[in-house]
């Protein structure tokens, strides 16, 4: 149905009785399409079903018009779609030059992209990612500016709430002081009229006349009797009011604690963290429409920082972490929030995976390896349900790993990259000093390995020769890094993004990106048409990888961000408030 309305409206004009427009265009720009069917018995699904469809059909078009029509057209309907309406079409798929005015709409036209060579560059996968990362981070930017601006709204009323409260409280304290000044005042008065009733029935005989009066001890008496009394009668008064008053405070606040009580049991309260006049001042929320991504938490397991997480399995089915607490997980993403936990792995009689904090994670097939703090590497197979298959010591600290089909690269705080052969007996192939400070990064191929260090170099060695090629020198070091399609991307100590070309073991330091982040750039993952970061500031960045990078989507954590891993557009990260969010599609 789709090739026989794309060959309809192509055909309209003759259709319509009037003579077929002819474009005037050299055989050289056109491909010859009958070339492109294969030859003797043409099955249906590779020619036209109109016969006229080569002199009125979308075939009849110039070339370059046919490409632009399909330049509209979603990447993914390109490559898998049109194939399957003829022959023809499906060389769409493979115009490299329609591909690259595709990526020039999606990046600009004043963004450079690829930062890299564009040689053998995979241009479809590079729009087809573009195209799906805008679809998803484009609107869940859109769903978190929204949010915030929420947010920060709703502090400010709580804000204002606080401020009239403290106001209220002041004019009440007040109030109370003025009327217990008068209350007192009162008190006082009345005392001492009845002093002066005492004074004057003092003076009085009992018959009412006025009697001789008395001397100065019986006065002295008199007044200490009456200063006596008038302490202890303003005191009664006072505390009566005191009485009074604390019953009247004790029924107002049992009255709030109940409905106080009352308003936390009501479920519209149960989810909300925040005090319950912050709940009452919540206005509802209009409706947002269902985002394309779904965040889920990964169930806490951990009882320390998440220093790293891993997803395996091609399509991001199983993901690995490891943490401070000692221990490597594994989860099951596709299985419910009650059952996502796998395995904590451990050797037999090991009570924990590893004897000091869990730093780095890399998988190979059904291999997994995990670097620790305790100097040691530790291979786990996956298809026999987490086993240990091999414990390496490193002799030092194993900041960074990659895993290779035939080697396991480690680097380690004493400066050196090692090569390990995970299949033999003596596993350590070869130690490289390439650097003079701790290896943090690594990346490789099966040609070159290239490694970043705290001594603010770059390296790059060739596996195949056996020797060190060159080596770049920055202004920071690098914590991250990120090789593919030969172009390297790596973030630093200082919020920077740095992007290299890789061609014929020449390392080139292309150019420097401020993206927004402010402090160790913790994690890096680069493909074609997808660029994600994450820092110690808090935030996770998603980017197209042009120059300069263009963000589509900053998230915000509730503490620093460790590390990330990408596979199948499923994002994991790991923070320091022992969590694991993973970002997926929606179903």
């Amino acid at each position: 149905m789709f090739r026989e309305k794309m060959m309809s409206e192509a055909g309209t004009d003759g259709e319509k009785g009037g003579p077929p427009v002819k474009t005037q265009i050299s055989e050289a720009s056109r491909p010859d399409l009958h070339g492109l069917l294969p030859g003797g018995n043409a099955s249906s699904a590779d020619v036209s079903p109109s016969p006229a469809a080569e002199t009125s059909g979308l075939l009849s078009l110039p070339w370059e018009m046919v490409t632009h029509i399909a330049s509209h057209l979603p990447a993914q309907c390109v490559i898998t779609v049109l194939p399957k309406v003829c022959h023809a079409l499906s060389n769409v798929g493979k115009d490299s030059t329609a591909w690259q005015i595709r990526a020039r709409r999606l990046v600009g036209s004043h963004a450079g992209f690829p930062m890299g060579p564009r040689e053998e560059f995979d241009w479809p996968t590079a729009c087809l990612e573009m195209e799906q990362l805008i679809t998803c981070w484009r609107g869940q930017a859109h769903l978190v500016a929204r949010q915030t601006q929420e947010d920060d709204e709703e502090q400010d009323r709580v804000r204002q709430q606080q401020r009239a409260a403290q106001d209220g409280e002041a004019v009440a304290e007040g109030q109370e002081a003025e009327r217990e000044g008068v209350v007192e005042e009162e008190a006082v008065h009345a005392v001492a009229y009845s002093v002066d009733e005492g004074m004057e029935g003092a003076l009085e005989g009992e018959d009412g006349e006025l009697q001789p009066a008395v001397d100065g001890n019986q006065l002295a008496r008199h007044g200490e009797e009456l200063e006596e009394r008038l302490d202890d009668d303003a005191g009664a008064v006072m505390e009566e009011e005191r009485d009074h008053r604390v019953v009247f405070d004790d029924d107002e606040q049992q009255d709030g604690s109940l409905n106080q009580q009352e308003e936390l049991e009501d479920p519209r309260y149960l989810a909300n963290e925040r005090h319950v006049e912050m709940a009452q001042s919540q206005t509802p929320r209009s409706p947002s429409p269902p985002p394309a991504l779904e965040c889920i938490t990964l169930p806490s397991g951990h009882i320390a920082q998440v220093n790293s997480v891993l997803l395996m399995g091609g399509e991001g089915a199983v993901c690995a972490t490891g943490s401070r607490d000692w221990n490597v997980k594994l989860w099951d993403l596709q299985a419910d929030s009650d059952s996502m936990l796998l395995h904590t792995l451990g050797g037999q009689g090991h009570f924990s995976t590893h004897l000091g904090w869990v730093w780095c994670l890399a998988a190979q097939g059904p291999l997994l390896a995990s670097g620790g703090f305790d100097s040691t590497l530790r291979l786990w197979d996956l298809q026999a349900g987490g086993a240990e298959r091999g414990l390496i010591r490193a002799g030092a600290a194993v900041l960074c790993l990659s895993y290779q089909t035939d080697v396991l690269l480690a680097g380690t705080f004493d400066k050196k990259v090692s090569m390990y052969d995970t299949r033999a007996a003596e596993p350590l192939v070869k130690s490289l000093r390439l650097h003079g400070n701790a290896v943090m990064c690594l990346a490789a191929d099966d040609k070159y390995i290239i490694s970043g260090s705290k001594d603010c170099t770059v390296a790059v060695y060739d596996r195949r020769a056996d020797k060190g090629l060159n080596k770049v020198r920055l202004g920071s070091y690098l914590l991250s890094m990120s090789y593919s399609d030969k172009e390297v991307w790596a973030g630093d100590n200082r919020g920077m993004l740095h992007s290299f070309s890789m061609q014929a073991g020449v390392l080139k330091l292309l150019s420097q990106f401020d993206v927004g982040h402010t402090a160790l750039v913790t994690g890096i993952h680069r493909s074609p048409g997808s660029l994600y970061t994450c820092s110690s500031d808090r935030t996770i960045k998603v980017h197209i990888p042009c120059a300069p990078p263009r963000t589509l989507c900053t998230l915000r954590h509730q503490a620093g961000v460790n590390g990330l891993s990408v596979e199948a557009g499923i994002l994991a990260v790991a923070s320091g408030d022992m969590c694991v969010e993973i970002w997926r599609p929606r179903k």
